[in-house]
């Protein structure tokens, strides 16, 4: 009896335990299920980012406080400091962010634990909490990047005191500044909701950061055969380091290896197709990380369908219109100028002497001007402008057409309706950044911005109204511009059109257009910034408003240490940006503010009217508008007909036609060189090397870019205060003298043969 009792028992308890089997695999696979729907839909979020948070560690301490300042100070200080050269260097977040780690661990190991009681209250604090940790480490790459990023404003400062020599006041440049860095905060708090939260917003960008912060911070053991995430970024660090001697210093034509010209050294025609950097690049090799990167930011960042868009837009352009305009048809006399150029020229083919044309008000002498003759520019210039158009009318096109549907659901919270991925659900537990403070900074800052121009209108020329209107072309702009950003990595610009309205509107006055475009671009600008950064907060769990006040301290202080630096070299580098005086080797040359100071002359100063209007010879660019409007819907409609078709979705107009926006300053084998990256790692090794990509990818390019900015500052310490440097032909950038040259009969350059 008592055996068949105990069989019966074991019976019943084999049965509980085949139960209990059961129920952990459901339960196993509604785990994995569960497992795949918290993961992000964006392949390269789920490969990237982590889906774990610890909301105990502390975040506002002493350390990042202390690291985040210093961070925002030196790179502020660096980058202003290399703007102003040829080959600008820019210094970006991630050698900050590698750099402070030490220093992070070397504070958490000697700094006293003790707390500290604030007087006359109960707030107890402590310099060191415990090790330093990741969120820290995020904050203080936060402030970084405040720093990493140029202040625009700047370049109002240097035309006005350097290349118009006019009246700027420190106080009144120190407003603009500030009010230009911080106005861009209620933009990006009005659209947070659309552009932070949504798991489809992934912004590719900042996985460069949060791979770098995994390897950083997370520990893993040796693959066999292989090398740590750690050990893999300091091989490439030092790598890059090593290498980038060669062409900063030793070897700088490794930047453009146009050895077309070195073939035919005598032909102005095979100049102008070989050149990288003042021609169409044709068969140009750039071996330089920082020709890679430096205009569009890093390929192994940039989505494949992306890197193919722009590739497609550049190829059109660079190697279709252009030479049809150019040689086949001589569109607006494109022959009497070089073929890619972003100078200003009279009709015969010579430099446009702008003091000729200024009265003593700082304004437009049009007796002089008429006197003198139009402004005429390279075709080049000229279509580069007309993609600015197009590509602005695309993106308002292609948001309404392709994300339509998505904002009007958003814009009606449908959104807390909808499913949200882990990363948004885990950032439920943190306090939300309240709406009134982002509007009652937004409204402070409107204000002293207009008190600003009424108060120093003789100094800005802007008025109250024209602060109102740039304001709404930004606030209208952020959302669909906004999500071409954080979807593709590439940033449409408002400039051109800013410059165009105030142009017409307020048109002979260079520093009004100047600070409308500022106020209107950047302002737009600075709150895709703002949200890129809370996206990268989202992405590492840190709480909303320690973002927020990390943000607005590292903007002001960022923004006073550009500025402090600008002053200062303005005022002690003899002939800073002046390049008709400067010595042959100087590296003062300026080119991105040269470009902002012709766009001043162009929309500002003469105005569009007497340029693209009816007093004008290029007035049939303005049909960009319309092409722009219309491309997107051919898209549409294809992707409508044809709706099994998945590629034709990846069609994306305005990167496509906006992708030369920035040329010039880019140059042709910036976009052959990045195209190519572009193309090897974000297709060939993402498609047929997947876990090696996930592994390395991001890595790689921090790597890069850390290792670089190292040997550029330390190049420059130790030799370029020195004014040290090599003389040999290796020296020569491009060695394509000729490709500057025009192709028309009879016109006489400095330098150039006469084509008769």
């Amino acid at each position: 009896m008592m055996d068949e009792d105990m069989a019966g028992r074991f019976r019943d308890g084999e049965d509980l335990l085949e139960q209990r089997l059961s129920l952990l695999e459901e339960h196993e696979v509604h785990r994995e299920q569960d497992d795949e729907r918290d993961q992000s839909p964006i392949e390269e979020v789920a490969l990237t980012v982590p889906t774990t948070d610890d909301p105990t560690i502390p975040v506002l301490t002493f350390r990042m406080w202390t690291l985040g300042i210093l961070s925002c100070v030196t790179l502020s200080v660096l980058n202003q400091f290399f703007w102003y050269r040829t080959e600008p260097l820019t210094i970006s977040a991630v050698s900050a962010q590698i750099a402070v780690l030490p220093l992070g661990q070397f504070m958490a190991r000697s700094l006293t634990k003790r707390r500290f009681c604030l007087p006359g209250t109960n707030w107890y604090f402590s310099l060191n909490p415990g090790p330093f940790n990741i969120k820290e480490h995020v904050l203080i790459t936060i402030f970084a990047n405040a720093g990493a990023g140029s202040v625009y404003a700047i370049h109002i400062i240097t035309i006005v005191k350097v290349l118009y020599r006019e009246r700027l006041d420190f106080f009144v440049s120190l407003l603009v500044v500030l009010s230009t860095q911080i106005l861009g905060f209620g933009w990006a708090g009005i659209f947070r909701k659309h552009l932070v939260e949504p798991a489809a917003m992934w912004w590719p960008a900042n996985l460069v950061q949060v791979s770098l912060f995994r390897v950083l911070h997370e520990g893993e053991e040796r693959p066999r055969g292989s090398l740590t995430r750690n050990q893999f970024f300091l091989v490439v660090l030092i790598c890059s380091f090593g290498y980038y001697i060669l062409p900063s210093y030793l070897f700088p034509m490794l930047t453009s290896l146009s050895w077309v010209c070195w073939v035919f050294p005598r032909s102005v025609l095979a100049q102008q197709i070989g050149s990288g950097l003042n021609g169409l690049g044709l068969g140009a090799v750039g071996l330089d990380w920082s020709a890679v990167s430096s205009y569009l930011g890093s390929p192994l960042a940039t989505p494949w369908f992306v890197v193919a868009n722009v590739s497609a837009g550049f190829f059109l352009l660079m190697y279709l219109v252009i030479p049809l305009v150019y040689y086949a048809y001589d569109v607006y006399g494109a022959r009497r100028f070089p073929i890619f150029s972003d100078g200003l020229f009279t009709s015969a083919g010579q430099f446009y002497n702008i003091s000729k044309i200024v009265n003593d008000q700082f304004q437009l002498d049009v007796t002089a001007y008429n006197k003198y003759g139009r402004l005429h520019l390279s075709t080049f210039f000229v279509f580069s402008y007309g993609v600015g158009f197009a590509a602005l009318t695309a993106t308002v096109t292609h948001v309404l057409l392709f994300h339509g549907q998505e904002i009007w659901q958003l814009s009606r919270v449908a959104f807390k309706l909808q499913k949200m991925d882990i990363h948004t659900r885990l950032m439920r537990r943190y306090k939300e950044v309240p709406q009134s403070w982002f509007l009652g900074l937004l409204a402070i800052t409107v204000i002293v911005t207009i008190a600003a121009c009424e108060g120093y209108n003789q100094q800005l020329q802007l008025r109250w109204w024209g602060v109102l209107l740039a304001c709404a072309i930004a606030f209208f702009f952020t959302l669909p511009i906004g999500i071409i950003t954080a979807t593709t990595n590439q940033s449409p610009g408002l400039n051109v059109i800013t410059e165009y309205i105030i142009g017409y509107i307020y048109p002979g006055r260079p520093v009004a257009n100047v600070c409308f475009k500022t106020y209107g671009y950047i302002s737009m600008s600075q709150a895709l910034t703002f949200l890129q950064d809370f996206k990268l907060g989202h992405y590492m769990k840190i709480p909303p408003r320690a973002m927020f006040i990390a943000q607005i301290v590292g903007t002001v202080v960022s923004a006073l240490a550009y500025l402090g630096t600008a002053w200062w070299m303005i005022e002690t580098i003899p002939n800073i940006c002046n390049t008709a005086v400067l010595p042959p080797n100087s590296p003062w040359t300026c080119p991105a503010d040269r470009v902002f100071y012709d766009a001043s002359v162009i929309w500002g100063l003469i105005g569009p009217r007497r340029i693209f209007g009816d007093l004008g010879l290029y007035q049939a660019v303005n049909w960009f508008f319309l092409l722009g409007a219309v491309a997107p819907l051919l898209v549409w409609l294809l992707h409508k007909a044809f709706p099994k078709q998945p590629w034709i979705k990846l069609i994306n107009m305005p990167v496509l036609i906006g992708a030369t926006g920035m040329m010039p300053p880019a140059t042709a084998v910036n976009f052959i060189s990045w195209c190519t990256v572009g193309f090897i790692f974000s297709f060939v090794i993402f498609r047929y090397q997947k876990e090696w990509w996930q592994r390395h990818n991001y890595v790689l390019s921090g790597g890069l870019d850390a290792g670089l900015a190292f040997m550029g500052v330390l190049l420059y310490l130790c030799l370029g205060l020195e004014n040290v440097s090599l003389n040999w032909w290796g020296e020569n950038l491009d060695n394509c003298p000729l490709a500057t040259c025009p192709t028309a009969r009879g016109i006489m350059v400095e330098g150039c043969p006469v084509i008769t």
